[in-house]
């Protein structure tokens, strides 16, 4: 019988698994799992030193690294709770979490422990600097037991504080249970085996990289690779060809920048290219090439290229399945560990995001009899225990039989597969009660060469797109500089408007295009935060 703690799996991993390669920096000699398991257990000797018991916070605030997998595996197999903190998050906010939550120890970056100010954590023994964990080679040779863990499948393991778009924190209390179900059923969405190589592009503190790029490969004896550096074009086409990893996870917004900035313009340049790229098959045929050279540029060895965290854009989509490029659209929330639905890239369909995780039920609550559309409600042993301190709020989206309210709007077809339509508070209500859907707007905006990116919001009324210009491009077009492309702005902004209006109903017509001058703020997944713009 499986018992669903984290202990449980990585200690099958470590007996299936022993001389295996499991974390490495992409420039460094990996750490087998037997190595691991020591470090793991010199961790926690540390931790249990410093009177660090089970139920007791300890968070983690750094960069990717196999160290940080290290402190997690320590913190969360001896029983105490951990708290993940996003790399960027700001020392003020820092603090705040860390008080919220209680933590008692921290491991962190040498930086990040120089900005922290709280007294309780400049007493010796508070923090612990993650670059020391591999370096640290004062190991007795004794493994934890931690097949005799007495962590349960219903004790706390993470808690992870999450804002998402609408800025508020919430602390989502995560079990073992939670965790450890997506962590192991993701098998049977894509499987998995102990030669497969992961590369690691997003935050080890969210829960979709921490259950399905950390744990999941853990469970499975396969390999990670970490990169030291932020994974910019530059850093990251050499490392694809050197590691050639069998799968990834990213978000939508790296995909969808790679295709516009790189990929589309080669399979539109010139007039003869442009003509045959608008017809169906030549686009395919296009397409297909280009799929090949994609495979190519990711080491050619990739089998499951999963896109999550948000809504894929359309056109996007069907370059990848047009290139026959193995992609995957997952779908889940933090509060959900976070999987509930997902297909491998044998499996896709189009705008779906597959059929729903072994042991979850979805269900669509009041659809719309014409679209059968409605909020995705969700049931499994993934659904969190709820929000930390915050009982009422907790009450608000668990119901008292146990379903999830996601907030989604969707709807499920005749195959279970599961089809998201955008957020429940993005939606916009007209005054004759029509609705407006942003998400798609803005797909369509940012198909346009000239966008970067775009959000669609309501204002006195009125529909207004901000937008950030595509700068590259522009100067690449009209072979001007910023200053002059800065003088053509209003006018650039208006073709934009007009080109996106041609394409959407009177409904959903942009009165008024706003320049977006930086980098809208986003999350973690790079979505964009809305509350900060209405």
């Amino acid at each position: 019988m499986i018992k669903y703690t984290i202990p449980h799996f990585f200690n099958d991993a470590v007996y299936q698994f022993s001389g295996h390669d499991a974390l490495s920096f992409t420039d460094e000699k990996p750490v087998s799992y037997q190595e691991l398991a020591l470090k793991i257990s010199s961790t926690i000797s540390y931790l249990q030193e410093n009177n660090i018991s089970k139920g007791d916070r300890v968070a983690i605030w750094g960069s990717n690294s196999p160290q940080w997998g290290i402190a997690y595996l320590a913190i969360t197999c001896m029983g105490a709770v951990v708290v993940p903190l996003l790399p960027e998050v700001p020392p003020a906010d820092a603090e705040i979490i860390l008080r919220h939550s209680g933590t008692e120890i921290l491991f962190t970056s040498q930086t990040n422990a120089a900005k922290i100010t709280s007294s309780k954590f400049t007493q010796p023994g508070r923090i612990v600097i993650l670059e020391d964990l591999l370096a640290n080679n004062d190991t007795t040779n004794r493994i934890f037991d931690f097949a005799n863990s007495d962590v349960t499948e219903d004790d706390l393991a993470a808690i992870i504080y999450t804002s998402g778009t609408t800025g508020r924190a919430k602390g989502v209390m995560l079990t073992h249970r939670n965790i450890s179900h997506v962590a192991w059923h993701s098998r049977n969405i894509q499987p998995i085996n102990s030669t497969d190589r992961f590369l690691s592009v997003l935050p080890m503190a969210h829960t979709y990289e921490n259950s399905l790029g950390f744990l999941f490969p853990v469970f499975n004896g396969a390999c990670i690779y970490y990169l030291r550096k932020a994974p910019t074009a530059s850093v990251l086409l050499p490392v694809l060809l050197q590691i050639r990893p069998t799968l990834m996870l990213t978000v939508p917004l790296i995909i969808e920048k790679m295709f516009r900035m790189r990929i589309k313009p080669q399979l539109t340049k010139g007039i003869v290219l442009r003509t045959l790229y608008k017809i169906g098959p030549f686009r395919k045929l296009l397409h297909r090439m280009a799929g090949k050279k994609l495979m190519k540029t990711f080491g050619g060895e990739i089998k499951f290229f999963g896109i999550g965290g948000a809504k894929l854009n359309p056109t996007v989509e069907r370059f990848l399945k047009e290139a026959r490029f193995p992609y995957a659209i997952g779908y889940g929330l933090t509060e959900s560990a976070p999987l509930l639905a997902g297909a491998n890239g044998q499996h896709t369909r189009f705008e779906s995001t597959g059929p729903a995780l072994f042991g979850v039920e979805l269900k669509i609550e009041n659809p719309d009899p014409k679209t059968g559309e409605g909020e995705i409600w969700a049931k499994g042993p993934n659904v969190m225990k709820g929000y930390y301190r915050e009982p009422e709020l907790t009450s608000e989206v668990i119901t008292p039989d146990g379903w999830l309210k996601t907030g989604d709007l969707g709807k499920i077809d005749k195959r279970n597969y599961l089809y998201i339509r955008g957020r429940l508070k993005n939606i916009i209500i007209t005054s004759t009660g029509k609705n407006i859907y942003p998400e798609d707007i803005e797909a369509l905006i940012n198909n346009h060469r000239f966008v970067a990116e775009s959000l669609v919001i309501e204002r006195k009324g009125k529909l207004v797109a901000l937008v950030q210009l595509n700068m590259e491009e522009l100067e690449q077009q009209f072979n001007l500089l910023l200053d002059a492309i800065d003088a053509r702005k209003s006018e650039i902004l208006e073709e934009i408007r007009q080109y996106v209006n041609a394409h959407v109903s009177q409904l959903s017509q942009i009165q008024s295009i706003v320049f977006q001058a930086v980098p809208f703020e986003k999350t973690a997944t790079q979505k964009i935060k809305r509350f900060m713009y209405q």
